[in-house]
């Protein structure tokens, strides 16, 4: 086929769509659109010789498809109806709308991020959380990173580069991504000395294992994996007790973190920062966007002296939190302090909402949807914490040809639902969806259980 009537770029650009496509897009990447579309003609033309031209508006309407598939965002807030309160895979912890409007205060415009604002002179952004930290927890001191598996990074590097860690063999944990404890000791320069049996440590372990120089032993929390059986781990104030007896920090790794008491609400007891700190850990460090409920964040409180090393370390600065993790973190911790956690953290309203409650809104998902069946099931944390733990809930039941497909529908609505099957049926648990979403929620249910419908009476 005879190409000469491909019209050429310079012809399109001066069409009126082309003009639109330039004052959303910008001339450059609409000028790229073209000529890609251009050349996907060209190709296809050669390849058979029956295939026809396509006039200026197709060709133009496929550069307009080329240039939003390249622009549309790749991150996305969806509605988390599957029941997994902490979903690493979907962000984990929601923010407080107090936390959101710090970061949209500090980020409008200038910040007293490293300005001192009484002397005039430069700050440090290091204080902006450690006075909160310090007097929700009691530490001497506190620092935050961007996560926690860096906050775990930059404690052996700064005080165990090259020397002895001690780290029980049952806590040698792989978590989410392929993080692994040793791999992290062997990036920091220090070196492992693992102690105990896989299910099994005794004190008598540490206490031999330090019987040679060590810098640090280490506690590490076994994230989203658990033991039973026959298993036994010393306390931790045992395992502090025996280090300071030998002149040796004690670091404790808590993972998640949290500040209230899990079993308050029907789950196992997850060990709390200040317990840790009770029990005698020189440092602690954990999550911010777990348990605590606020910004992906590494948050390391502890001694007052080993901080200040820490700080003064090569690492922190490539580690460092930015404004916008500290404003969110700052609002966050701000709820503990007044009280008001359970009112304001989505995932501690999560946790602490009734079965009564949820049940409510799923019934009210179904007399709107006009279809459905509430049903009992589990809702779990998730985000390496409490693993196995689960709290009773209620479910909205939709009964479909296809779970999968309808699954991928539910995905592609704006936003996306992301729901969880069994037995071949959908189920909304509506503790992990904010109350907020519940009405596009349903618009977005009703659209894909209409579509379902027209397929099936064409």
């Amino acid at each position: 086929m005879n190409l000469r009537g491909l019209p050429s770029v310079e012809q399109l650009l001066q069409t009126q769509m082309a003009s639109e496509l330039i004052a959303s897009y910008g001339r450059p990447l609409t000028l790229q659109a073209i000529r890609s579309t251009l050349d996907e003609v060209r190709r296809l033309v050669s390849k058979s010789s029956e295939a026809t031209l396509p006039d200026r508006e197709i060709l133009l309407t496929q550069a307009a498809s080329l240039l939003h598939l390249w622009t549309a965002p790749t991150l996305l807030p969806v509605i988390n109806a599957s029941g997994v309160i902490l979903h690493t895979n979907l962000g984990r912890a929601p923010l407080s709308t107090a936390a959101i409007q710090s970061m949209d205060a500090v980020s409008r415009g200038y910040s007293n991020l490293e300005f001192n604002l009484e002397t005039g002179k430069r700050g440090s952004r290091l204080i902006h959380a450690e006075t909160l930290l310090q007097r929700l927890t009691g530490a001497e001191a506190a620092v935050v990173v961007n996560n926690n598996a860096a906050a775990v990074l930059l404690v052996l590097s700064a005080l165990a580069n090259k020397k002895r860690v001690i780290v029980s063999r049952s806590q040698l944990v792989e978590i989410g991504g392929g993080f692994r404890i040793p791999d992290v000791m062997r990036q920091s320069g220090a070196k492992l000395v693992e102690v105990g049996a896989t299910n099994r440590v005794h004190l008598s372990d540490y206490e031999e294992a330090l019987s040679e120089p060590t810098a640090l032993v280490m506690h590490a929390h076994h994230s989203n994996f658990k033991m039973i059986g026959f298993t036994k781990e010393p306390e931790r104030k045992e395992i502090a007790d025996l280090a300071h007896k030998f002149g040796v920090i004690f670091a404790d790794d808590l993972g998640s973190g949290t500040l209230l008491a899990t079993e308050r609400y029907g789950l196992a007891h997850e060990p709390t920062v200040q317990e840790s700190l009770a029990a005698g850990a020189d440092l602690v460090c954990f999550s911010g966007d777990k348990l605590l409920g606020g910004p992906q964040a590494g948050i390391l409180i502890g001694k007052a002296d080993l901080l200040a090393r820490i700080k003064k370390h090569p690492l922190a600065r490539a580690v460092r939190a930015d404004k916008l993790c500290l404003a969110a973190l700052t609002a966050t911790l701000l709820h503990y302090i007044k009280a008001e956690a359970e009112r304001e953290i989505p995932i501690w309203r999560m946790i602490s909402a009734s079965p009564k409650q949820v049940k409510a809104r799923a019934e009210y998902w179904a007399a709107e949807l006009g279809q459905g069946e509430i049903l009992a099931s589990e809702s779990t944390v998730g985000g390496g914490s409490l693993p196995g733990e689960s709290l009773p809930t209620w479910v909205l039941s939709l009964t479909v040809k296809s779970s999968d497909k309808f699954l991928e529908k539910l995905r592609q609505e704006q936003p996306p639902v992301i729901a969880r099957t069994e037995n071949d049926r959908i189920l909304l648990d509506p503790r992990t969806v904010l109350p907020e979403q519940d009405g596009v929620l349903l618009v977005n249910l009703a659209n894909v259980l209409q579509s379902q419908k027209r397929k099936r009476n064409p």
